[in-house]
């Protein structure tokens, strides 16, 4: 795809939070007893994907139920009661960062729906880059909408559809959406796993004792002891029943695209995603980063946590010391809540301490494993500054991120992107920094193994590095030609 202005706006983030956010991760279980308690134990294994919210789903034979909470899922789902709760021996979990759609509980996955044929509940992971223009029309046409999210719309497009089959039902909605999505659904037969054409967002299929197992990556079926069987394909449809595993293509055969973001930052170092183990990747990518953007130093510090593995690749590579020279404190929550710019600097060092016997007097090369906006680097630069390094040297081991994303991470408008406005030159003065270097596109495609980036159909989807969107952007075109420059109301609501 071509490269796109940036006007339409995104939803609003946290201000003194400069990573990239993904806004969920799903979970699904099948046939199993105590589902729910099992499905509790995969999303804490997928608490980085989301830390805003999170809900079970669980179907006992007769009856669905559903739990959704605001927060984290252990202090929603820790209880010894749970599986009382949430009996039945299906299940299926969500853990959310708010991406399309607002911080509330009506926003709160899986989302449950009363069909013709019964039962549905539903959890989504990604975008929908024609949700605005869907839900439009879905309203005109007299659809009732409860939240504001786009994956209730998928539930009123099976609800309309008048085919026979409820796989027939799924498959006809399934073929009206548009994005980056992977989905997991329930019925009172079955439990469905969806990844789209492209493979943009990560969907596993595991076996645990027999049983089908969904996941958005392969650590959650390590946490409950399930077996990893294989990566749902793009494009891909995946049910289990008491027919046993199915497998169908909804859609016309592409080539995949999956997000190359899951490598630089999103997936837990731990998991193997799409065939390649995350840590030896990121380890590849400091590797190359050493060669391509080589230092005068004594020491190489990650920032913690999603920096050490390329940090180490990093120091591995250049015959320099590695040290946990920032530490960081994991019993901490989010610092926007601090209400003045003091109180939200002090949030940060509550986060992030120096390690003054690491730094002092030396010259400190920095590793992150991406930057966005640069508020979180010129916080660590001042603090390792003031811990008495005698230069300061930054290195980001992934491209510079110029354009916003629309399957699923939150990152700013384009205006607010570092790199998107800045050379690197600027951007060593602006973040007080002696020396500033990014990996490549070559060089991250080097670290995927996966050849030279085919610029006519590339290998991954990588838009936010190059401008290269890998599917039509629906929603943003309609609103560039109607002129609107803020993102349309979904609702009148105020959730308190």
């Amino acid at each position: 795809m071509s490269q796109v202005n940036e006007r339409w706006r995104q939803p609003a983030r946290d201000p003194d939070d400069d990573s990239p956010r993904l806004e969920c991760g799903v979970f699904g279980i099948y046939d199993t007893p105590e589902a729910s308690g099992i499905t509790a134990l995969g999303l804490h294994a997928l608490q980085h994907r989301g830390q805003e919210a999170c809900g079970i789903a669980s179907f006992d034979g007769q009856r669905y139920h559903t739990e959704r909470h605001m927060g984290y899922v252990g202090d929603a789902f820790g209880g010894g009661d749970l599986n009382k709760r949430l009996p039945g021996r299906v299940a299926i979990g969500h853990t959310r960062y708010s991406t399309a759609g607002g911080s509330f509980i009506r926003n709160v996955q899986p989302m449950f729906a009363d069909l013709e044929a019964g039962g549905i509940a539903l959890a989504h992971n990604g975008n929908l880059t024609n949700f605005h223009t869907l839900r439009e029309q879905l309203v005109q046409e007299g659809s009732i909408f409860q939240s504001t999210s786009d994956s209730e719309a998928i539930l009123h497009l099976i609800a309309r559809s008048r085919r026979p089959k409820f796989l027939d039902r799924f498959t006809e909605a399934l073929q009206q959406i548009e994005g980056g999505y992977a989905l997991v659904a329930m019925t009172n037969k079955k439990l469905i796993g969806v990844r789209d054409p492209l493979g943009i967002r990560p969907l596993v299929l595991g076996d645990l004792k027999g049983k089908a197992v969904f996941a958005s990556e392969t650590c959650a079926l390590d946490m409950i002891g399930a077996t990893f069987v294989r990566d749902v394909e793009h494009g891909e449809m995946v049910v289990a029943d008491d027919k046993g595993l199915r497998s169908f293509r909804p859609f016309p055969a592409q080539q995949a695209r999956p997000c190359i973001f899951e490598y630089v930052y999103f997936a837990r170092p731990d998991s193997v995603v799409n065939g390649r183990s995350v840590y030896e990747v990121r380890k590849r990518m400091g590797r190359r980063l050493a060669q391509e953007t080589p230092a005068d130093v004594d020491v190489v510090v990650p920032v913690p946590d999603s920096g050490v593995p390329a940090a180490l690749g990093f120091a591995q590579e250049a015959g320099l010391p590695f040290e946990m020279g920032i530490i960081r404190n994991h019993y901490v929550g989010r610092t926007f809540i601090q209400p003045t710019q003091g109180e939200r600097e002090l949030g940060v060092r509550m986060k992030l301490a120096p390690n003054r016997a690491v730094l002092a007097g030396k010259k400190v090369l920095l590793v992150d494993d991406s930057i966005v906006r640069g508020t979180n680097s010129v916080r660590v630069v001042k603090m390792v500054r003031e811990a008495g390094a005698a230069e300061v040297h930054l290195r980001s081991a992934s491209p510079p991120i110029q354009w916003p994303d629309y399957y699923g991470i939150d990152m700013p408008d384009r205006e607010k992107l570092l790199a998107a406005n800045h050379s690197v030159e600027e951007i060593a003065k602006l973040l007080d920094v002696d020396s500033m270097g990014y990996l490549s596109v070559d060089g991250l495609y080097w670290a995927m193994e996966a050849g030279e980036r085919n610029a006519a159909h590339p290998q991954f989807t990588d838009h936010y590095f190059t401008g290269d969107y890998p599917t039509r952007l629906l929603d943003k075109e309609i609103a560039q030609g109607r002129n609107e420059l803020v993102e349309r109301q979904l609702s009148f609501l105020v959730d308190a």
